[in-house]
């Protein structure tokens, strides 16, 4: 009897994968639109903070060591801020995921390198947050690689 539960339980694994797949293909345009938003809502409440305040946002550019900080603020908050938009959207969408990775390279360069700190909790934190925009570049990738969606102006304007 112990075979035929086991068997049972092989035969159920590969009905529920095939389950998992087959929702995810039928609903890929919503959970394309999930992860979008989801993606995208990081970006523009990040860039929108920074554009209403570029005075401190140039100033902490400034003291990780950024030669003119204050045009590098208007260019980093626009930036951002416009591509967590056009992800939002589903404008362009392909270009602004890759857009965004550039972007996320240089925020993580610039604020977070935690291998120059020796405070633990400092050290810890940023350790954190590097390994989040890391996950934040794989995610954009997956945007990149799947693109928009129906779900999206891009949909609606190359009726693809």
């Amino acid at each position: 009897m112990t075979t035929h539960s086991w068997d049972s339980a092989q035969q159920a694994r590969p009905d529920l994968l095939h389950r998992l797949d087959g929702f995810a293909t039928e609903h890929r345009d919503s959970l394309l639109l999930i992860g979008r938003l989801l993606i995208a809502l990081v970006f523009v409440q990040s860039g929108f903070g920074k554009l209403m305040d570029i005075p401190g946002f140039a100033a902490s550019l400034g003291r990780n060591g950024l030669p003119a900080p204050l045009p590098l603020a208007y260019l980093g908050a626009a930036v951002e801020f416009l591509t967590g938009l056009a992800l939002l959207l589903g404008f362009a969408t392909r270009y602004a995921a890759l857009v965004l990775v550039l972007f996320i390279v240089a925020a993580t360069l610039i604020s977070h390198r935690y291998w120059e700190l020796s405070d633990p909790t400092q050290h810890r934190m940023q350790a954190i947050n590097f390994a989040k925009n890391m996950a934040m570049i794989g995610g954009a990738f997956f945007v990149f690689v799947a693109g928009a969606g129906r779900a999206s102006l891009d949909h609606w304007i190359w009726r693809r």
